[in-house]
């Protein structure tokens, strides 16, 4: 599924965000930047070590905040932009999640990268609710759009068809 927003495409994906041919894509990380799980674990073997050396150098990012990363040995990515989000509980989580989607657009534009992939940043993990981390992901995307960019595409990639349907739903919701 895809919508045009001025010049630029965003889409909706179900499959695997590191077998994607995309700019970057988006880690959901720790404020230490460790790759210990989840879809992090999954970079780390594909790209290998130096991306979490990398992490190692840049030490920590504070949530809703975003750094990036080469993308190590995976040849259909160049980088890496890890996101921090909110875990349910902290407070002030939906203002936290935006400003995490926000800081991952906004660091992929800085560096003039046009394509970018972005998976569900918060999930079981952060015990945050799949459709509410849609509908704030997807109008964030849709208001960073609206403001002049440089990406051609942003491509939301989700793991599986529940999740994929979720979104869908909130995609045609439209926004807010």
């Amino acid at each position: 599924m895809a919508v045009k927003m001025n010049d630029t495409y965003l889409e909706l994906v179900e499959g695997d965000i590191t077998e994607m041919e995309v700019d970057a894509i988006v880690n959901p990380t720790t404020p230490k930047l460790q790759m210990l799980d989840g879809l992090a674990l999954v970079i780390l073997e594909k790209g290998g070590k130096t991306i979490q050396n990398e992490c190692r150098r840049i030490k920590r990012s504070d949530v809703g905040t975003a750094v990036m990363t080469g993308a190590g040995t995976m040849e259909n990515i160049k980088q890496v932009i890890h996101a921090v989000p909110p875990v349910m509980g902290e407070g002030d989580e939906d203002r936290k999640l935006a400003s995490a989607v926000r800081s991952a657009l906004a660091l992929a534009d800085r560096n003039q990268l046009r394509v970018i992939a972005i998976p569900e940043i918060v999930g079981e993990r952060n015990n945050y609710p799949l459709a509410k981390c849609a509908r704030i992901t997807l109008t964030e995307v849709h208001r960073y759009l609206q403001g002049g960019t440089k990406l051609e595409r942003v491509i939301v990639t989700l793991r599986d068809d529940a999740n994929y349907q979720i979104y869908r739903k909130e995609l045609r919701r439209g926004f807010r």
